[in-house]
């Protein structure tokens, strides 16, 4: 009998733009450094000397509050209903009542300072689902969006893969603390128009990742009356706003947005209102540590893109079972407050310890006070100040500290040199062995200088 022939040797038929497109994003070092850790992943007794993942921002410090509610509540757990309740079709646009705590939570975690209407809310398969979901939305293909730099790698997936809209990156500086300005905003607009690419929107998250920073109001100020000027939406991505652990607080655009209101809908430069060109992006991946759930909102204050985005969420449903267990967690009012300020002390506990600990290896950070990691300074480290020369680093790290930490290239810092290094979806002690890698690492370079 003949051999069998494998699929791959023979000719495969064509396949979509989409799925042969690079645009995907997988080729950043950035995933690169998540396959070498899953390759040969830590474990302290088992593999003690494998790769630590420091590129993972996940919320692990505050997991044990959550299981003790669920103890203490089974009801929750069992969502309260039978199984054909759960199993039998929902509303497209979610059940009210957790649409409801969703408000409320978004409300607690902002301390008040902002409302939002239940209505408003469509409920998405996490957050990278809502920032395609938005991006399909406000832009076509071809078209393009403003995103400061250095910003989450992610995006370049979410926002462009399948939508073909094009990003425009807008480069911030260390000298500035990375922080962007309309002026800079307004070169990289004009300089899109002026190629003929159409510019539809800015992506702002607030608080930032990778930086771990807040922007400050007369910034986002500011930004507002960009977008109101050059008659563009603005995408506010606050998926870590519950998770500012110190001064100054997270100015939110949904703050912004209401006190415009209340000084009469418009925007103080003789533009109409701004608020039907704010959209807020939020999830609980990161403040509740649940990445596993696959919650994400769309908030907006523009009646067609609510209407809008709640069709298109027939494709990123979150199941009812889902929706009913974290319905009667965050509508628990006090318990919500209690995990709030518990996670935001914990975090910051957790922030002190690891910068504490990068002095000591002689490694500076960028002054933070939110999200679950250190923009890091590792300049003095490169053996030339180029991508290049950042990346060779970075493989140095990871063959030689064992340790993960995601490239500022991969984030596209314009400066070479700075590193995400995530401390939060570890313990205690693991994080101390990292350190201890990383503190034998830089010795060692010093030692060869």
């Amino acid at each position: 009998m003949g051999g069998r022939v494998l699929a791959s040797s023979l000719l495969q038929p064509s396949l979509s733009y989409i799925a042969t497109s690079t645009a995907h994003g997988e080729d950043s070092p950035y995933f690169s450094g998540w396959r070498a850790y899953d390759k040969n992943p830590y474990d302290p007794v088992t593999n003690p000397s494998g790769v630590i993942q420091m590129g993972l921002a996940e919320n692990q410090v505050s997991l044990d509050l959550l299981e003790a509610y669920l103890r203490e509540h089974p009801a929750a757990s069992h969502c309260g209903v039978g199984f054909r309740e759960n199993a039998l079709f929902q509303d497209y646009h979610g059940l009210k009542s957790f649409r409801m705590a969703m408000a409320r939570f978004m409300e607690t975690i902002r301390g008040g300072k902002a409302r939002f209407d239940p209505d408003r809310i469509v409920l998405t398969a996490g957050a990278t689902a809502a920032n395609e979901l938005l991006t399909f939305i406000l832009a076509n293909p071809g078209d393009s969006l403003l995103v400061p730099t250095p910003y989450y790698p992610g995006f370049d997936r979410d926002l462009r893969w399948r939508t073909g809209v094009n990003i425009v990156p807008v480069h911030c500086s260390s000298v500035t603390g990375f922080q962007v300005t309309a002026s800079a905003l307004q070169a990289a607009y004009d300089e899109a128009m002026a190629a003929g690419i159409r510019v539809r929107g800015v992506i702002l998250t607030n608080p930032s990742n990778p930086l771990g920073t807040t922007v400050e109001r007369a910034v986002l100020e500011d930004i507002v009356d960009f977008v109101a000027r050059n008659d563009i939406h603005l995408v506010s991505y606050e998926i870590y706003s519950g998770s500012v652990s110190a001064a100054p607080d997270l100015v939110r655009v949904a703050e912004v947005v209401e006190d415009r209101a209340c000084r009469g809908g418009d925007d103080g430069g003789g533009h109409r209102s701004v608020a039907a060109r704010v959209h807020v992006v939020y999830s609980l991946s990161k403040d509740l540590g649940l990445p596993g759930f696959r919650v994400g909102v769309v908030y907006s204050y523009n009646d067609a893109v609510v209407a809008t985005a709640r069709r298109m969420s027939s494709f990123t449903l979150v199941s009812s079972q889902t929706q009913r267990t974290l319905s009667a967690m965050l509508s628990d009012a006090g318990f919500a407050a209690a995990y709030v300020h518990a996670n935001r002390a914990r975090l910051r506990e957790r922030h002190d310890h690891v910068v504490a600990g990068l002095a000591r290896a002689g490694v500076a950070c960028l002054r933070s006070n939110a999200g679950l990691f250190v923009w890091v300074d590792m300049r003095p480290l490169l053996d030339e100040s180029t991508v290049a020369g950042e990346l060779r680093l970075w493989r140095r790290v990871i063959a030689e500290a064992m340790l993960n930490i995601s490239p500022g290239s991969s984030c596209h810092c314009s400066e070479p040199g700075w590193f995400r290094v995530c401390f939060a979806n570890m313990s205690l002690e693991t994080l101390d062995v990292a350190l201890r890698r990383l503190s034998c690492f830089v010795e060692k370079w010093n030692k060869c200088i």
